[in-house]
């Protein structure tokens, strides 16, 4: 079973003049989950190369077993500065799709057309598309042929409002996950902050933040067993 990640290449957190990207826990428990049970992973990026890491993913608060293994593994570092480009994969070569979030995929691959034709390659290839946290926010402009959004009727979560009030980014973000996947007909829903909670709806599971990350990794390698 082959799985590609597709990681932001996005490191600007708006004009703070701080630093985004994606989020360590949302990559490294995830990536263990399919490389425990022998899957193949390939990880790209709109730019390719080095993949930006949230600074505040890499803060003491957030280290989970799986971040402090991605640490330690020489392999996944290389592979993190060596992402393959992303306008170079195709739907045909891989089993699944799964992106982790940070802030960094609401300002690139919610616009990248590599990233839209991909997801629609995926889903209409009955290949499972995965996401969690901020990275649902890569379905806003995907439409498909139809004129209709991706997520319209479907069941999803990203991460809420409430939760970006509490990191204190709800004016600095381009826009807010929970309300563009609402806006866009998707049938929102969520826990408490930090809870974890994931959704599955046919071929595309989601899950509203970081904690949810594992959950996502694990609902999607069933689907790709059955």
């Amino acid at each position: 079973m082959k799985v590609l990640f597709v990681v932001t290449s996005h490191d600007d957190l708006g004009n703070t003049g701080h630093k985004t990207g994606f989020w360590v826990e949302e990559f490294a428990a995830p990536y263990y989950s399919f490389k425990d049970v022998g899957f193949e992973i390939t990880v790209a990026t709109p730019k390719g190369g080095q993949a930006p890491v949230d600074p505040n993913s890499e803060v003491p608060d957030a280290q989970t077993a799986a971040t402090e293994r991605y640490y330690k593994d020489e392999e996944v570092q290389r592979i993190i500065a060596n992402t393959e480009k992303l306008s170079d994969q195709k739907a045909g070569d891989f089993d699944a799709v799964f992106y982790p979030g940070g802030h960094g995929p609401l300002w690139d691959l919610a616009n990248d057309r590599d990233s839209q034709q991909l997801i629609l390659d995926f889903y209409n290839g009955k290949k499972p598309v995965g996401a969690v946290c901020h990275a649902p926010g890569v379905f806003k402009n995907v439409k498909f042929d139809n004129g209709e959004a991706f997520v319209k009727d479907k069941n999803v979560t990203g991460f809420s409002n409430s939760e970006e009030a509490a990191v204190k980014l709800t004016e600095v973000v381009p826009f807010l996950v929970e309300d563009e996947l609402k806006k866009l007909g998707g049938h929102y829903t969520k826990t408490d902050d930090w809870g974890v909670h994931v959704v599955e709806d046919g071929f595309l599971i989601t899950g509203q933040n970081p904690a949810s990350s594992e959950t996502v990794a694990e609902k999607l390698i069933t689907l790709l067993k059955k």
